[in-house]
């Protein structure tokens, strides 16, 4: 789908907003030359210049007065991030400057983007497809150095190529049948109901994979939550300070200390790791405290794994441990004895044995919580990855209808039925990459993108 050559030019701030070096500033659309020419002055035109050069001028309000000297790029279409005519002006970073230049652009018939509307006009120029595009939002977003793999993974390809070729797939079988369908009275067949079957079990497999890897691409893109689980004085602050290297909460051989939920994020080998330092679970009869305890029980239900610690002085702690396995599962758990520094010798079973003073077995806790995070399963940089809730859900459809087609094979129904169901299955996947797509779900899409992209 082209945009029509009477679209609107848009124009937005396309670096952050506030005080910087340089601001640059985005025009995409057909007024993007003719507009910049009103208001800038430069050695050449900027309608006479070439594709992806860069020119020194000046640019003037409507009463001729200066505005800024600024720099601005040209790219023309097709060859642009949009595939339309379309320009950069890098400013001062003055928000006075940028706010002058924008609003004399208006006053030349160009408006103010939408949010992500860059973005959705290189989808429907053909420069991305969906699955792209959704990949330049979680590459602005990403804040590891996994989840910026895991971005730039689907935003060159490695996905949509993946649904491309399933697609395909799905398309020549489904055809094959439906030519069929309109031979039926010469009792021609075209393909085997066996081959259709393994052809459609084959893909089957391939989704499953993908299926499998959502749960790996969830943690890449998005971090895990870790409740820093015990009874009051086990040393949850000390831990959650030491794996910070700071001082964040507060430390004191006084039960009850934290009050509230402390929050904080850290990335361990490139995996975010959002750490809940939770009060310490027990009876009390302090209101505040109380509160503290049924946010800590809150935090353990949403969490994604849960560090168990116990007081290698004072023992294991079976009662709560007990409580926990009503909260969430036992495979989420890692148990650790903390303190080791002033009982090397604790012999009750746990995971790992720690001294958040010293630090000595942190290493194997951060080992545990990659491999508790990531699972058993390995992905290369090669690998296509489902990080999106979107593509999953759309990939359970498609599954969905597949294992119908198989079975109106098995029970021998009529080709009809497993043409619609292989139709289906390849709609499915082709909103993924925006082959089958609507207004709703573009605008679902593109409005959480940022105003600029």
């Amino acid at each position: 789908m082209l945009l029509t050559q009477n679209e609107d030019t848009i124009v937005a701030l396309a670096t952050p907003a506030g005080v910087g070096a340089i601001s640059v500033i985005r025009v995409s659309g057909p007024l993007s030359f003719s507009a910049a020419d009103k208001i800038f002055a430069g050695k050449i035109k900027i309608a006479d210049s070439a594709s992806h050069t860069i020119h020194y001028g000046k640019i003037y309000d409507s009463r001729g007065e200066l505005i800024d000297d600024v720099l601005v790029s040209v790219f023309k279409a097709p060859n642009s991030y949009t595939g339309e005519d379309s320009i950069e002006i890098s400013t001062h970073g003055s928000q006075l400057i940028v706010q002058k230049i924008i609003r004399v652009l208006i006053e030349n018939g160009v408006r103010l983007a939408e949010p992500g509307e860059f973005t959705k006009r290189a989808f429907l120029n053909g420069r991305l497809d969906l699955a792209q595009a959704e990949a330049v939002a979680d590459v602005i977003n990403s804040r590891t150095e996994a989840s910026l793999k895991g971005a730039r993974n689907q935003l060159n390809g490695l996905l949509s190529q993946k649904i491309e070729a399933l697609r395909e797939m799905l398309i020549n079988s489904s055809s094959l049948i439906e030519l069929e369908l309109d031979f039926a009275e010469e009792n021609i067949e075209f393909v085997s109901l066996n081959e259709v079957k393994k052809n459609i079990e084959s893909i089957i497999g391939e989704i499953d994979r993908l299926l499998e890897s959502y749960s790996f691409g969830k943690v890449i893109k998005d971090g895990v939550n870790v409740a820093l689980v015990g009874v009051p004085n086990v040393g949850k602050s000390s831990l959650l300070n030491y794996i910070l290297k700071e001082s964040r909460a507060i430390v004191s051989e006084i039960p009850g200390t934290t009050r509230d939920i402390i929050r904080e994020e850290v990335s361990i080998d490139g995996i975010l790791f959002k750490l809940y330092d939770t009060a310490g679970i027990r009876l009390t009869e302090d209101i505040i405290e109380k509160e503290g305890v049924y946010r800590s029980r809150d935090a353990v239900r949403n969490s994604d794994i849960v560090i168990f610690i116990n007081d290698a002085v004072n023992g294991f702690s079976l009662e709560l441990f007990n409580e926990l396995l009503e909260l969430t599962s036992e495979n989420r758990i890692i148990k650790i004895a903390n303190k080791i520094d002033l009982k090397p010798d604790v012999n009750f079973s746990n995971d790992v044995k720690v001294s958040a003073k010293t630090g000595e077995g942190m290493d194997l806790l951060f080992k545990k919580l990659k491999i508790k995070a990531l699972g058993t399963e390995s992905y290369s940089e090669k690998t296509a990855i489902v990080t999106n809730l979107r593509h999953y859900n759309a990939l359970l459809k498609a599954k969905e209808f597949l294992l119908n087609a198989v079975e109106s094979i098995n029970s021998k129904m009529t080709g009809e039925f497993i043409a619609v169901d292989l139709r289906n299955a390849e709609s499915s996947l082709g909103e993924i990459i925006g082959k089958v797509t609507t207004d709703d779900i573009l605008n679902n899409i593109f409005a959480k993108f940022c105003i600029g992209k």
